[in-house]
């Protein structure tokens, strides 16, 4: 019984490091080439193991797809929020995230492009949980810009008049426009200027 519990465990642990291997390596050509256009085959090609091996740690191309976009996405807010804790003051912290994204074009190259960019646009003529779980990330991280708006209105850094989602909304739609134009254009000013632009509506509309 001893030893049928060990086998178990052994495993279940190299379960889990090949579903951990595979999910590192379909990460970066998700986001690069998409949902639709990334087959089995560019899978099984970059892991070197074979459909059945995948299948026995995902059920479907969706399930590794989720998996992958998570993986990208924690890593995505680590960064962020690991660039963030330089700032002494909530308003500090709101202006690192535009500071964070000016040199996100460097950064997203290595993950083959901005994931919530490139997967929440192909999942978008679907209707799966997939793009289920890019909304979910947007919100999210509106949400957590809205709340550091809140803390600075609290602490008298931002105004009292600012609307906190209206804010929100704006400020990560210009960063995702600027995403999609730099990547697509090969061109990181576009995120550059409209970083600086952020900077400037924060600093003459909402700082007190």
């Amino acid at each position: 019984m001893v030893y049928f519990l060990y086998l178990c465990t052994v495993m279940l642990k190299k379960s889990d490091k090949t579903t951990k291997f595979i999910i590192e390596k379909a990460a970066p050509i998700f986001s690069k080439k998409g949902y639709t256009a990334t087959s089995m085959a560019d899978i099984t090609q970059a892991t070197g193991l074979t459909k059945g091996a995948i299948y026995g740690n995902f059920v479907n191309k969706e399930a590794i797809a989720i998996a992958a976009f998570q993986k990208n996405v924690n890593d995505l807010l680590v960064r962020i929020t690991k660039h963030q804790e330089k700032g002494k003051t909530f308003l500090d912290k709101l202006y690192l995230i535009t500071d964070f994204y000016r040199q996100y074009e460097d950064y997203s190259r290595s993950l083959g492009g901005c994931p919530i960019l490139n997967i929440g646009v192909d999942s978008s003529h679907q209707d799966t949980e997939l793009l289920s779980q890019v909304q979910f990330v947007i919100n999210k991280t509106q949400q957590n810009i809205v709340r550091l708006i809140e803390k600075a209105i609290e602490d008298g850094t931002v105004k009292q008049e600012t609307d906190p989602q209206q804010f929100a909304k704006m400020m990560y739609t210009r960063i995702q426009g600027a995403i999609f134009m730099s990547q697509t254009m090969g061109d990181k000013s576009y995120l550059i200027e409209a970083t600086n632009e952020l900077d400037e509506v924060i600093t003459n509309k909402l700082k007190n």
